[in-house]
């Protein structure tokens, strides 16, 4: 990569990594459900009108749109509304890359190598000891809301797989306007329309300041970055830079929200971190029975969505949040 291309490589990273502390004081000022329904309804309704046509059925927009913007954001926002620290958000939620591993095992009929599978073993073991962690020192519940988030991450990069988008940033964005309605109604069914209409009534400039970061900086920013570095090299060479996302957003957790980084926690990220990347080394691709799987030719730009630009279900998507 040239100096430029490196440089754009870690200022997405960090974006990314920063985007869980703004979205742990953001969460002072919204409601989770509502709050991803904003930042769904900022990024893409504007957006989608400078974007072509996403170029795949109408039901992979639909059925991705409600697992990645529905569930793994109301998720996640959720968990981190309960008490789970926004550091150990950014790392827990790299597990999306074992559960895509073991998802395009059982539904794109890949056969997992040696490298992969003892690389989700460590990550797993990052995860078990980030459990303990938070056990210690934070509800065990928000925890597991975060992980079910990963999952629905992982669930989403193998739909996104199949489905092949021609053009990963638009389909992002034609992704990014299914979930607006659904998690507006969501909110209004558990949060309540009075504490929504509190919230819309008492913005101020730091909450329209937090939804403009997260909706066109993380998102609108972030993709289409991360998408051009991908049209311009291999996603073996732009994926390890989304390992850097813990590292800004635990850092920045650290500096701006106090959290502490505890041994358990660095252990965990060292297990996490080094599970991942053992899982997604280019040599660790699984063989595939039957017909490869297509594979997107941008596709790596989700999300805040999870997609996937090569064969191997790994942090060439970026990581949502």
């Amino acid at each position: 990569m040239r100096p430029l291309h490196l440089a754009l490589a870690v200022a997405v990273a960090a974006v990314w990594g920063i985007n869980f502390t703004v979205v742990e004081v953001g969460l002072g000022h919204f409601p989770p459900l509502l709050f991803s329904a904003l930042r769904f309804l900022v990024a893409a309704l504007p957006a989608v009108f400078f974007v072509g046509r996403p170029g795949v059925p109408r039901m992979s927009v639909v059925s991705i749109g409600l697992v990645l913007g529905v569930a793994q954001f109301g998720l996640l926002f959720t968990g981190m509304d309960h008490g789970m620290d926004a550091g150990l958000s950014s790392l827990v939620l790299q597990v999306q890359a074992v559960f895509t591993a073991l998802f395009a095992a059982v539904a794109l009929g890949e056969r997992p190598g040696r490298a992969r599978i003892a690389g989700m073993a460590v990550a797993l073991a990052g995860v078990a000891v980030a459990a303990v962690d938070e056990g210690l020192s934070g509800p065990l519940t928000a925890f597991a809301l975060v992980v079910a988030a990963a999952a629905c991450w992982g669930a989403s990069n193998v739909l996104t797989r199949r489905a092949a988008p021609p053009d990963g940033f638009s389909f992002m964005i034609w992704v990014s306007t299914v979930p607006v309605l659904p998690l507006l109604g969501l909110s209004l069914l558990f949060e309540g329309p009075r504490a929504d209409a509190e919230a819309m009534a008492s913005i101020d400039w730091g909450g329209a300041g937090i939804i403009v970061y997260v909706a066109w900086v993380t998102t609108v920013f972030g993709f289409g970055a991360w998408g051009y570095l991908l049209r311009h090299h291999p996603a073996s060479s732009v994926a390890p830079f989304s390992l850097l996302v813990p590292v800004f957003g635990m850092s920045s957790a650290a500096l701006v929200l106090h959290e502490s980084i505890t041994p358990l926690r660095w252990c965990a990220a060292v297990l996490l971190v080094g599970g991942v990347a053992l899982t997604s080394l280019p040599g660790s691709r699984s063989a595939s029975r039957g017909t490869p799987a297509r594979q997107p030719a941008a596709a790596a730009a989700p999300p805040p969505a999870g997609t996937s630009a090569s064969r191997t279900p790994s942090t060439a998507t970026p990581p949502a949040s």
